[in-house]
């Protein structure tokens, strides 16, 4: 008899620690490693033996829970009532002419709830929140992760308290309170409302679900790898772009093939692309360089694509790991260059924002570095809906040509 992957207990059986490769005991609200590393995050160590994808509710479900047997969630868990993932991957013949490739295909995730891949990882959140009674959850976001916490939490009857910087935009910060969460301005960076939201969580007893301190946030965002391998028949793609800015996206990307692989479900990893915007370049310098990521000179950050912005990326490990361990590479763009993507995709039917947009910038570059042949087919990740940031639609209608 096939058992339903809801009738299943979780397969985590611990966390390890990417810095010194402790294993801890699975438990759903350890945050980080007690070892002295900066950047001890955690990661989830399952026991996959004797699972097989005859455990997925592939049929039960259209939505990211449909990979539960797959995920650290237990059978009790109450999961949100309003619909995430299961998101289209589509191909677009005309863009891939344009970028210089064989073949394009867009997993568009600016179709999810809030608008944005975070709602993933806000589902993940909002569930385990649920299961051990919290009332509140907490979350640092340049806004997509703020605007999907405050739409999941919402959903399901929590508080939201969410830090972003005083420069999100204001669309962002609209969506945000029209779902009824908390909103606490920061007046500086990414990086200080990060800081500030770690303290506060803290000492209130939070629900904390911002990225690279909950190592659960992969976990959900991993779904989407899961999806883009099922719609190929369960086979990875041959390259997958994806803007970087804090590196949890990319990390979960590297986490979800990397599960396939292990479960003998596809038969390669693909080279996986990073792409950071010049004005926040953190790991794009660390790889190339090819300097350790706690030497990296640390700068500020400045860029069109907000959700990008990062000063020390805080799952700067798994998101390096997720290019030097696939043959992938990180390259950079130019605003301009993401502002001339976002044109060229809303060409072809996609209204995207600016992290989006990077990807596809991205793909164009790693062409005329010779980092991806010209029959290549690549996976863009477009993770947020452009009408999330009008003014940067604004300057990308009145760009009045290709940038050189």
């Amino acid at each position: 008899m096939t058992l339903h992957s809801g009738n299943l207990p979780s397969r985590a059986q611990a966390l390890r620690c990417v810095r010194c490769d402790k294993l801890h005991p699975f438990a759903p609200f350890r945050y980080l490693c007690d070892c002295a590393a900066e950047g001890a995050v955690l990661d989830v160590v399952y026991d996959w033996q004797g699972l097989r994808r005859e455990d997925l509710d592939l049929g039960a479900r259209q939505d990211m829970w449909r990979y539960r047997a797959l995920l650290p969630i237990g059978p009790d868990a109450i999961l949100p009532e309003i619909s995430v993932g299961a998101t289209p991957l589509s191909p677009n013949a005309t863009l891939a002419r344009q970028v210089g490739v064989g073949a394009v295909l867009i997993k568009d995730e600016g179709r999810q709830p809030s608008g944005s891949l975070k709602d993933r990882a806000s589902a993940m959140a909002v569930a385990h929140a649920r299961e051990a009674g919290f009332r509140t959850i907490a979350t640092a976001s340049t806004g997509n992760a703020a605007a999907a916490l405050a739409c999941l939490a919402a959903n399901a009857g929590l508080h939201a308290v969410v830090y972003v910087p005083e420069t999100t935009p204001a669309e962002k910060l609209l969506s945000i309170r029209a779902y009824g969460a908390e909103v606490i301005l920061v007046a500086g960076s990414y990086d200080m409302a990060f800081a500030t939201c770690l303290h506060e969580a803290r000492e209130r007893g939070w629900y904390l679900r911002s990225t690279a301190i909950n190592p659960l946030m992969t976990e959900g965002k991993k779904t989407a790898a899961y999806e883009i391998c099922e719609q190929l028949a369960w086979r990875a793609p041959e390259a997958v772009f994806v803007g970087v800015g804090d590196g949890s996206i990319i990390g979960g990307l590297h986490k979800g093939f990397s599960d396939l692989l292990a479960l003998g479900w596809i038969g390669a990893m693909p080279r996986i692309f990073g792409v950071q915007v010049a004005g926040s370049n953190f790991l794009y310098r660390a790889w190339g360089q090819q300097i350790p990521l706690d030497q990296v000179e640390r700068r500020s950050a400045c860029s069109i694509a907000d959700s990008l912005q990062a000063e020390v990326p805080q799952d700067r490990f798994k998101a390096l790991d997720a290019v030097t361990k696939t043959a992938g590479a990180y390259v950079e763009v130019s605003d301009d260059q993401v502002l001339e993507a976002m044109r060229l995709m809303a060409r072809c039917g996609y209204l995207v924002e600016p992290a989006a947009g990077a990807a596809c910038a991205g793909v164009i570059r790693a062409r005329e570095q010779d980092l991806l042949g010209g029959r290549s087919e690549a996976v863009i990740l477009s993770t947020g809906n452009g009408l999330k940031d009008i003014s940067s639609l604004r300057r990308m209608i009145a760009m009045p040509s290709i940038p050189k």
